[in-house]
């Protein structure tokens, strides 16, 4: 399938148009940004890794009836999807402290929590994505009652399957973010899932496998999103 116009670019993504009014085809970048946008750099063959983590992932979630708007692999950078309309929501599950919420609260990055938190923070970079809750979503009307209620519901299950997918690789599943889009009257689960999106420790030596090696100029970057891929191939 033909790339139509560009539609859209982001800090990790560029969207194009198709010949289908309904599909769309997502280019995965080079690309990395932390602090919004403040800090810029390239991660050689980021895009191509994200991509294909993405798939098998996405392709995970399927099979465990998550409905995504994943619909195939088209090469190395691009993958064709659905057209979704985002929901100006991203939702992060928390299974281990860290980043922000170990700022928030004071606490040391590492313990591990009683249960699976849920956090909602608003789409707005000029903002810098802040911290709402659901009354506040309700209140802006960014999202329905019955949305809301998927989200969540949906949320935790991935958790439930990708910490079990990554356990087995020798991974913890410290936090992740993700993106909501409605499709033909659908929620579907949307954007990416990579170490761009998620905090990803081995399990042996809590060494970071994610971007946090970016945001904190740790070194081995490539390594590092390399042996997550590995990891998930193997």
């Amino acid at each position: 399938m033909e790339k139509g116009n560009k539609i859209y670019e982001g800090k990790a993504k560029k969207v194009y148009e198709t010949d289908n009014p309904d599909l769309l085809i997502q280019e995965f970048k080079d690309d990395a940004t932390a602090f919004d946008a403040t800090k810029r750099g390239t991660i050689k063959g980021k895009g191509s890794i994200n991509n294909y983590i993405s798939k098998i992932l996405f392709e995970l979630l399927e099979s465990k009836g998550v409905e995504t708007h994943f619909v195939k692999q088209i090469d190395e950078r691009n993958m064709l999807i659905k057209k979704v309309e985002i929901i100006p929501l991203e939702v992060t599950i928390r299974n281990i402290v860290a980043g922000g919420m170990s700022k928030l609260l004071g606490i040391d990055e590492g313990m591990v929590l009683n249960e699976p938190v849920l956090e909602y923070h608003y789409k707005n970079d000029a903002l810098h994505d802040p911290l709402i809750n659901e009354y506040h979503a309700r209140a802006l009307g960014l999202i329905k009652d019955e949305e809301l209620n998927i989200i969540e519901k949906k949320s935790f299950e991935v958790n439930n399957i990708l910490k079990s997918f990554f356990d087995h690789k020798n991974l913890y599943l410290v936090d992740f973010k993700l993106e909501f889009g409605r499709h033909k009257g659908k929620v579907l689960l949307a954007d990416e899932i990579s170490p761009d999106t998620c905090r990803l420790w081995d399990k042996d030596t809590r060494k970071k496998l994610d971007k946090d090696r970016f945001r904190r100029d740790l070194g081995d970057v490539e390594d590092a999103y390399e042996e997550v891929l590995r990891r998930i191939k193997g």
